[in-house]
């Protein structure tokens, strides 16, 4: 009996390249007899097209299941759906775009199948058609993270990778609300290959990243799987206390020997503004995390689905 391989389609916005890939994977499979595909495509509260080609595809090929949320939530939101329903003994998460080649799936398969490995991760060797500042940025952030955390990730990782049902049960039992999902990959471990590829251009469309979107799910991840930063803030308050204590006994040391009032309001001032400044980040580095406690103890809902052709469907999850 053929494997099958649950392929998990996050989609915002798609309407120029879902059929594209919906070919381009098909293709894929026509080339593994060995391997049966289905397709879980997952309307992220898309504003074009997308839900109406997601409904034809599944009219289409009864392979396509397609679940559309009942508003935006989020990538991370959407893989998490894919993955509480997917139904095959492998999972592979893809963007839409084609820049995660459904070529390599054959290479991926046949890695997974020497039982060496747990999952097989694509990493992009180059970033060629990226703007230089946000490449320079992203290298910046997995060296941050790598020193930080505990989590493994690899410069240039994406989320594109195919796993065994094994490991997509341990990214299930990783519940938060807040969810990093390079992150979760490098935490739950596993055996994994990573394999390099060339960057690819979308096929269609553009990007739906901009500059501080990536800075803020960054931020996230850093706060979901490091405690350096509270660290970090810790020792500013001991330093600047330390700081303190001795400009104050300077300050009583000079008056005493000396009987010299303090002069230098310029000076005073830039002191005041400078340990502001810090404590007013180190409430700000707390905020964050007290933020994200909060968000988890409301314990809402990743996603809420309001239409699928599965009848199994998890409407809330």
């Amino acid at each position: 009996m053929s494997d099958l391989i649950s392929i998990i389609v996050p989609c915002y916005n798609e309407e120029e390249s879902l059929r594209l890939f919906h070919e381009a994977v098909k293709k894929t499979e026509a080339s593994m007899p060995e391997c049966r595909f289905e397709i879980l495509l997952i309307n992220d509260g898309s504003k074009d097209r997308t839900l109406e080609i997601m409904r034809e595809l599944a009219q289409e090929d009864e392979s396509v299941s397609y679940f559309s949320f009942s508003r935006n939530f989020g990538k991370e939101a959407a893989m998490y759906a894919g993955f509480c329903h997917v139904r095959g003994d492998y999972a592979a998460v893809m963007d839409a775009d084609l820049q995660d080649p459904p070529d390599l799936l054959p290479e991926m398969y046949r890695i997974l199948q020497s039982g060496e490995y747990d999952s097989v991760a694509a990493r992009r060797v180059s970033r060629a058609g990226e703007p230089p500042v946000r490449s320079w940025f992203a290298r910046r952030f997995y060296s941050l993270i790598n020193r930080i955390s505990d989590a493994d990730i690899v410069d240039g990782a994406r989320d594109f990778r195919l796993m065994k049902r094994e490991m997509v049960e341990a990214i299930l039992a990783m519940g938060e609300s807040n969810r990093f999902s390079n992150g979760i990959f490098g935490w739950i471990g596993f055996r994994t290959y990573w394999m390099p590829y060339e960057n690819v251009e979308r096929v269609a469309g553009q990007s739906k990243w901009n500059f501080w979107g990536l800075c803020s799910y960054a931020l996230d991840g850093i706060v979901n799987f490091s405690q350096v930063p509270l660290d970090i803030a810790s020792w500013f308050g001991i330093l600047m206390t330390i700081v303190s204590f001795l400009a104050i006994l300077f300050i009583v040391v000079r008056k005493i020997l000396f009987g010299d009032p303090v002069a230098g309001w310029a000076s005073t001032a830039c002191i005041i503004t400078f340990i502001g400044g810090i404590q007013l980040l180190c409430l700000g580095i707390i905020g964050k995390y007290l933020a994200t406690v909060y968000s988890e103890v409301k314990k809402r809902p990743h996603y809420i689905i309001g239409e699928s052709n599965r009848k199994d469907v998890k409407r809330i999850g």
